[in-house]
Parts: C-alpha cells; structure tokens; sequence
C-alpha cells in the first residue's frame, strides 16, 4: 500500500519526539496569550509556556472536556482572529449547545494532509473513484474525506447519505473503487444490492474506509465478505479535526496515529493517571498544529489502549487499538460494566444472527435494570421450527452471559424488522431515563 508522506509517517522516534516537543511549547504558548479561556486554567495550575521543557511535562496540563467546548461556545476557544477563520464546523447527533471545530487555511491544509494519509492506507491513488457517503454540511466526516481525496488527485464523487438506491446506481455506473460511509450504513448498502440484483463481487470496489461509530471486527468480517473489500477502520473527532487523526493500514493491526498533529495519552479516567503503554484507558488527545482551536488534553471518553511494536507496513507511529467503548456509553447492568461493542463480538460470531441488533435497558416490575437485546436472524433461521429459534436464543444468552456476565432477555425478530439508519445507527434505547 502507499505511505502518503514517508518522511513524516516513517521518521524516527527521536525526531518524532524533537517535533512533538516544538509544537507542544508552540501550542501552550499560542492558547497562554491568545485564548482567555486557557490562559485562566494554567494560571490556576500553576503552568505557564515555561512550564513546558519535555514531552512529559503534559500531564502538568490540565484537561479539557467537551463541557467545556459547549460553555464557551461559539468563539470562546478561538486562538486566532475571527477574519482568518476559513471554515465551521460543529458537532451532530446531539441535544444542546453543540462544539465547534474553526478552521484556518493552514488547519484545512493540514486536515487535508491527514486524510490522505488515511485513505492511502486503504490503497487509495490517483486514477482511484472514491464514493463518499459521509453527509457533508456542519459534520466534519464530508469534508474531511473530499479535502484528503483531491490531495491524492483521486476522482471524488460527493453523494453524501442516504438514497440508497441512487447510491448503488452510482457505484456501478461510475465504477466506484472506494467507499467511504459509517459501517452499519455499508451492510445496508449490501442488503439493498441484494434486493435489486447487484452483486458487490463483480464491482471494482476493493476497500472502504468506515467510521463515525463504533463497530467490533466481527462486523468488519461481514463487511468484507458481503461487500468483497477491505474494510478499514478511522479515527477522528470534530473536536479535534473530524476524520484523520487515526487510521488502519493493510494490516489492520491498531490504527496509526498521526502524531506530529496529535498527541495521545491513556490515562485512568477515574483518577487522570497517565497510564503505561498497552494498558487501557481513556484516550486523551492535544492538538499539536491547529490555529483556530487548538485543544489540550482533550478528554475524548474513548476507551482504548497504545501499541508502539513496529507494524510491517514500515510506518513507525504510536498505534491505537480500535475502540473498546466509550466511558460514557459503558452500560451498568446491576453492578456488571460492558460496552455495546462488546454484545456486538458476541452476537456476530453465532452463526445465524445477522449484524443488526439493538439493546432496551429498562427497570423490571422488582426496580432491578433489565436488559432486552433484539437480534435479527436469517430468513432461513427465522421461518425454521420453534426448536431451532430456542436453541438459537439460548446460545445467544449462555454466551453473553459467560463471556460479559450479564444475563439478558434475547428477542429473535426477522429479517430487516430493526429500523435502518442511513447515518449513525442507534443501537441503544435507554428507557431509565425516559
């Protein structure tokens, strides 16, 4: 596969380090004189630019929350001047005052960088098509890949979400060898090809590169099988720069973070401790580049790990495992911690169930939480005899209950019976706080 940018993706850790350093002092400086906001924090822990003499000095730093983003919303984090801002981003998906990610032409230049680096790792060159069914607009997900595809020289075909339909025409007719959509959105995509007789085996497509939600590598197996692509997983955040702060190689081994942009630390989302490498935790990250809103030590709530042993693709950056859960979508049912991703791996290794599920917490006639897992079976599973459905339940429920140690009630329903999302698909419903 192609490295976009050897140099940088390549370097030594030395010279990583002398350049994370650089930018480090750069950042804190920058946020010290121009944002009010930071300048208060430091002063408060006792920190200055001065401070700064070595990569660990960070953790001296303090935190920054996505609570923060929304108090000081829409200008107060800004570290340049409003007339050299270029572009505005905000967050989506939630209630409330959103976060927003302001962007200078050195931060557009830089974010265009980072995805083609992301997408190269996916095999993307010039000559390729790349199909983007990420929604363009406020998200960041659009843009981002649209800027990292022209910087390659790739031909791009901005489709955005949704029309499924108009989506798969468009993948046949235009010879589409790179999608790029939210994972559950391409086992959708596979469905409706299957509905109108298009077969993804006798496309050009060879990979996808998926994110904006969660997804465990038993679904990646059903993406690759159904889809017949790589599928390889991306990181990003709008808070810090959309897509393009993490992404897979070829070898799918934790995904490369672009560390001369990014700084990662793991740290106990208890307590704040930085944490040893390989150990798990929250993924903290500071922003070593950025003009319009640098952040740092933003607390992403991604629970996640850091890998350093080298990769065969020949990049010598940090890795992070795909993510575990997030600290603050970690279900607790009576007393037993588990991450939707984690039902998930269970659910898509049983032969039978296909990858659409969703997850009811609720609290039963005793005030006890409750946990209810609708899964979808295959047609041929579903119109079998009632023996088969019971045996099918029960091993459902027998394996998540011996590997997580929950014990759910399993609801079998039939094919395409969970509502689709052409977006993000909403695989918990909550009703404690209903």
């Amino acid at each position: 596969m192609p490295i976009w940018n050897k140099e940088v993706e390549c370097a030594s850790s030395e010279a990583r380090t002398k350049l994370q350093l650089e930018r480090l002092q750069e950042t804190v400086e920058r946020v010290y004189s121009r944002v009010p906001f930071y300048r208060e924090r430091l002063d408060r822990a006792g920190v200055n630019p001065d401070s700064i003499t070595c990569l660990k000095d960070i953790a001296k730093l303090p935190f920054t929350s996505k609570d923060d983003l929304r108090q000081t919303y829409p200008y107060g984090l800004l570290a340049c001047k409003q007339a050299d801002l270029v572009e505005i981003h905000t967050s989506s998906g939630t209630t409330g005052t959103p976060v927003v990610g302001a962007y200078t032409e050195a931060d557009i230049d830089m974010w265009s960088d980072v995805m083609a680096r992301t997408l190269s790792m996916a095999g993307c060159v010039k000559g390729d098509t790349v199909q983007n069914g990420y929604g363009y607009g406020l998200f960041t997900g659009g843009l981002g890949v649209h800027y990292g595809t022209r910087r390659i020289g790739a031909n791009i075909i901005p489709i955005s979400s949704g029309n499924t339909r108009r989506q798969l025409m468009i993948m046949r007719d235009f010879g589409t060898t790179l999608l790029t959509c939210t994972p559950s959105y391409s086992l959708f995509l596979a469905e409706a090809a299957l509905e109108e007789g298009i077969d993804f085996h006798e496309l050009p497509l060879k990979a996808g590169c998926f994110g904006a939600e969660p997804w465990s590598e038993n679904m990646r197996v059903e993406i690759e099988s159904k889809l017949d692509i790589s599928a390889h997983d991306i990181y990003g955040l709008t808070e810090l720069i959309g897509p393009g702060v993490a992404s897979e190689c070829e070898h799918k081994n934790g995904q490369h973070f672009n560390e001369d942009y990014f700084y990662p630390e793991i740290v106990n989302p208890e307590t704040g401790e930085v944490l040893p490498d390989g150990e798990k935790g929250e993924l903290i990250i500071t922003s070593l580049k950025r003009e319009g809103t640098p952040l740092l030590r933003y607390r992403t709530r991604d629970i996640t790990y850091l890998m350093r042993e080298p990769c065969a693709c020949g990049r010598t950056s940090v890795r992070i495992h795909r993510l575990l859960g997030r600290t603050d979508d970690m279900m607790i049912i009576r007393g037993v911690n588990c991450f939707p991703s984690q039902i998930e791996n269970v659910l898509m290794r049983i032969e039978g169930t296909q990858p659409h599920y969703q997850i009811i917490i609720d609290r039963g006639a005793t005030h006890l939480d409750e946990i209810e897992i609708k899964v979808e079976v295959e047609e041929a599973v579903f119109s079998d005899v009632t023996r088969t459905m019971e045996r099918l339940r029960k091993r459902i429920h027998d394996e998540l209950k011996s590997e997580l140690g929950i014990s759910a009630h399993i609801k079998l329903v039939e094919p395409r019976s969970i509502p689709r999302s052409e977006g993000k698909a909403q695989r918990i419903i909550d009703k404690r706080s209903i």
